[in-house]
């Protein structure tokens, strides 16, 4: 039921039941009963006869999760300070179920940074500094499904041409425990980052200081390492204290 929403985008916000089975596969009933029911859970609206849209319930759901968010709550008041210091906008990145990654927070120092991607907007997976140490943080078993299962897009994004391969720059991004990319999302933008954990030492989020490629050049990636570091650090003892 819930793959019924992952349908729904800007290019096509609206879609009809029949539309819907045909594209996922269901059968008649099943198609009508699912979206019956996310109506009335407010996941979607009506919109016109037999056509759909996403639901206020969602806004709802952002709401309380900007209000409940451990790492977020945790992370934001670390986010400003970082942000005032280093004078780079400051990114907080989640990835789930081992296949978006997407961005929670940002922090900036009154920039004019302007970011193709933002809070709640898909990133690519393989490309950045974010997404690179939040899968080096996984747990090998967890690497090799997603290795097996876009084995193209790590070879496109120059990532590795085998599961060997990609395991071993893998391990050199967690040995590291922090990546510095280089126009590799967006031109003449990167990003230094860390893997924020919990106290088993499974990765929740990752932080990221984001800005020009020549400002992070010129800042050194000692020093943004150093930063963030230091910022992962408190997110992660006050998480502890808090729990």
């Amino acid at each position: 039921m819930f793959a019924v929403l992952g349908l729904f985008s800007k290019q096509r916000a609206v879609w009809h039941t029949d539309d819907i089975n045909a594209a996922l596969g269901y059968s008649r009933a099943s198609g009508y009963r699912y979206v019956k029911e996310l109506v009335e859970a407010g996941l979607l609206q009506k919109v016109a006869a037999g056509r759909y849209a996403l639901g206020a319930r969602i806004i709802e759901l952002d709401y309380q999760l900007r209000q409940s968010d451990p790492v977020l709550l945790a992370a934001a008041p670390v986010m400003d300070v970082l942000a005032n210091r280093s004078r780079f906008d400051v990114v907080l990145s989640t990835l789930f179920g081992c296949t978006q990654v997407i961005d929670t927070h940002r922090a900036g120092p009154d920039s004019a940074l302007q970011l193709a991607y933002g809070r709640g907007r898909p990133r690519p997976l393989f490309r950045g500094a974010a997404p690179k140490v939040m899968l080096a943080a996984l747990p090998r078993a967890a690497l090799k499904r997603i290795y097996d299962r876009h084995a193209d897009e790590i070879a496109a994004a120059g990532l590795a041409s085998t599961w060997a391969e990609f395991r071993r720059c893998m391990g050199l991004v967690h040995e590291a425990g922090f990546y510095l990319s280089l126009d590799e999302v967006e031109e003449r933008v990167g990003a230094a980052a860390v893997p924020i954990l919990n106290a088993q030492g499974e990765v929740l989020a990752a932080l990221a200081l984001v800005g020009t490629c020549d400002a992070l050049q010129a800042a050194g990636q000692s020093r943004l390492a150093g930063w963030l570091r230091h910022a992962a650090r408190t997110v992660q003892s006050t998480m502890s204290e808090q729990a």
